[in-house]
């Protein structure tokens, strides 16, 4: 399956989960909870407040070497989005500068580590792990960061 054709098929709209593909073109699918989705919206309200030039936005489609991922919350900047229109397809073809997870009981250490590197090799800056208490770990193509590089005065921690 490719990622048009999970646009493109009324079946899978509407549907309360979040979905990706896998390097085989397997759907992948995590289901949401409030926490999660309020924790998303919290992200994405401060970003945008602290950074001018661009747009933070939920649930971003991603094309990656190992398939298509959605970023739970992302920071892009106008001219990355230039390159993103530019470059088309029905997921982006270049990360956004900041890709954030929200993590849940389900995930673990490694799989957010391949998260991770499949962002930074699809062009991301940074990359923002939170967890379900709004704590969040923010890394750089070289590793982990005590803070973002393009926001430094982004919180640790956001709150419910």
């Amino acid at each position: 399956m490719h990622w048009d054709d999970v646009l493109n098929d009324p079946t899978l709209r509407n549907l309360p989960y979040k979905i990706e593909l896998n390097r085989w073109g397997q759907i992948v699918m995590t289901p949401h909870r409030p926490l999660r989705s309020e924790l998303q919206s919290l992200l994405q309200d401060e970003l945008g407040r602290r950074l001018s030039g661009g747009r933070a936005a939920p649930e971003y489609a991603i094309q990656t070497t190992a398939g298509v991922r959605a970023a739970d919350v992302i920071w892009r900047s106008d001219g990355r989005w230039s390159d993103i229109r530019r470059l088309g397809g029905g997921a982006a073809q270049i990360a956004p500068e900041i890709c954030i997870e929200v993590l849940s009981d389900g995930n673990s250490e490694g799989q957010m580590l391949e998260q991770r590197a499949l962002y930074f090799e699809a062009g991301a800056l940074e990359v923002w792990l939170c967890d379900e208490s709004g704590r969040l770990r923010f890394f750089l193509p070289e590793g982990e960061s005590p803070r973002s590089r393009l926001t430094p005065d982004f919180p640790r921690q956001v709150q419910l």
